[in-house]
């Protein structure tokens, strides 16, 4: 069983990992934090060539493992950036 959960939620924490970075760069843009944005951006490009084909030629549980992780990232993205930030 845990092998076949292994890669879902490998799949999750990279999501996630996406997702943050997403939110984080969201503020940062708003707030005009210049460096903070062009290193979320390279990262979340990198991050994104990494999850696309699991998705892409994932079935629904893949789906549904990314889509998860795309709503608890962009929320952890926000808390993250207003601890880091003070806002």
């Amino acid at each position: 069983m845990i092998n076949k959960l292994k890669p879902l939620l490998i799949l999750f924490g990279t999501g996630w990992i996406q997702l943050v970075l997403i939110a984080l760069n969201t503020w940062q843009i708003a707030h005009d934090k210049y460096l903070g944005v062009f290193l979320a951006g390279v990262l979340i490009s990198f991050v994104w060539t990494i999850n696309v084909k699991r998705v892409a030629f994932g079935g629904w549980p893949e789906r549904v493992s990314y889509a998860l992780s795309a709503g608890v990232g962009s929320l952890c993205g926000l808390l993250g950036a207003k601890l880091f930030y003070g806002g």
